[in-house]
């Protein structure tokens, strides 16, 4: 007997709060941290290694992403997780059981 998932990645990471400006939003906030979080599981250890894994990929994570202004920088990545509340984030893996 196969397990179904309660919930998506997807869902469950589009419960985490954007603490960015409207305005200045090129990129999803999920499609950040989706990128990162496959990223991080094939082996990428810093900002550059998730851009470079997000652009060697693109084709592939367009086919569920989004990604409207193609794959952020590795200064956007660094920029949008020091700005979100690591608690939240934190808590976002342990509910996902």
């Amino acid at each position: 007997m196969k397990l179904q998932p309660k919930k998506s990645i997807y869902e469950y990471f589009s419960e985490l709060e954007d603490p960015r400006v409207d305005r200045t939003k090129r990129h999803q906030l999920i499609d950040i941290i989706i990128i990162t979080i496959c990223a991080v599981i094939c082996g990428a250890d810093t900002w550059v290694d998730i851009e470079a894994y997000g652009e060697s990929k693109y084709e592939w994570l367009k086919s569920f992403l989004e990604l409207p202004n193609g794959i952020p920088s590795h200064d956007t990545f660094a920029r949008v997780f020091a700005r979100l509340d690591p608690e939240q984030l934190q808590s976002l893996f342990f509910v996902m059981d």
